[in-house]
């Protein structure tokens, strides 16, 4: 459909003129089709703002001051285009523009690896600190590593640590390279492609983050169409999720300094984790999305070869 063609029942995109025209358009057209959201932004109005300040060249702090400015025919035709992909192949936005925000630091996203929003984010400004004393880890690893947005925060938290990120897909880290490049960090994070601990060798951690495939059968099953198009080995955790968190909490130890702590997602699988491991020790680290979606172990409560439940 053009931009000079009709898309809502009744309106004209001729009569659309200013950035809040759209917006409201886009959020309209995002209710009628179902589009879903969850990857950087949680409903229709702050997804509409980043496709059009992006689509603009705008950075997204500034929407108020260019909500009435007047769209060039050219600018409605490339606004237009986006919204009308993100409503038919719900791609998620931070794949069509090529950047996802979290924390309010910028990445670059593609397929190539989940779109960043790992709750761990919040708790590495919030909680994490109080919980390894007030003071800064010398040592810290992003497992599952993906695009590598957990290391580039930690690093930036934590400015004297030394960070190693550490993922098994060669695709994933390719575009975490670009990450810490984009970032200035090659001197301070390692890229390590390895399946979970194995190419780590000795190395001890005071701090690991981990955001691996948690989803169980079920949820992936239910998943909308946007989660779709992300590496599905990235999501899926097997019947009840734990697959691969099982190996990590059984691996965990060998990899923790005296004292360290294991910070690990599990999102809505809270239930699962309590039933796959019944006789560890572990805290809830509450963040805004919920109060039992992060988990923390310590070294100390994680005896080698720890007994799961299957």
């Amino acid at each position: 459909m053009g931009a000079r063609g009709a898309a809502v029942q009744g309106e004209r995109l001729e009569d659309l003129v200013t950035l809040r025209d759209w917006l409201r358009y886009a959020c309209t057209r995002f209710s009628r089709e179902g589009v879903v959201f969850g990857h950087g932004a949680d409903n229709a109005w702050d997804e509409a703002a980043w496709l059009g300040l992006w689509s603009l060249g705008l950075a997204p702090d500034l929407l108020e001051p260019f909500l009435d400015a007047r769209l060039l025919a050219s600018e409605r035709d490339a606004l237009h285009a986006l919204i009308e992909r993100r409503c038919a192949e719900r791609i998620p936005s931070a794949y069509l523009t090529g950047q996802a925000w979290l924390r309010g630091v910028r990445f670059a996203s593609d397929p190539r690896a989940l779109v960043p929003r790992s709750l761990i984010a919040e708790a590495i400004e919030t909680v994490v600190p109080a919980w390894i004393g007030g003071r800064e880890p010398d040592t810290v690893l992003d497992l599952c590593a993906g695009s590598a947005s957990l290391a580039i925060l930690a690093a930036r938290r934590f400015p004297a640590a030394r960070v190693d990120a550490c993922d098994l897909n060669a695709d994933a880290l390719a575009l975490a390279a670009e990450n810490v490049a984009l970032h200035g960090l090659e001197e301070r994070i390692e890229l390590i492609r390895g399946d979970l601990f194995d190419a780590l060798g000795a190395r001890e951690y005071e701090l690991i983050l981990c955001n691996p495939p948690y989803v169980c059968d079920a949820s992936m099953q239910a998943l909308a169409r946007e989660y779709l198009h992300e590496p599905r080995s990235a999501l899926a955790g097997g019947s009840d999720g734990m697959d691969l968190i099982r190996r990590i909490v059984a691996g965990a130890r060998s990899h923790l300094a005296p004292g360290g702590l294991l910070v690990l997602e599990i999102g809505h699988e809270a239930g699962h984790f309590e039933a796959a491991f019944p006789t560890t020790e572990f805290a809830y680290l509450p963040v805004t999305a919920g109060e039992n979606m992060i988990v923390l172990l310590a070294r100390e409560q994680l005896p080698d070869g720890v007994r799961t439940a299957s």
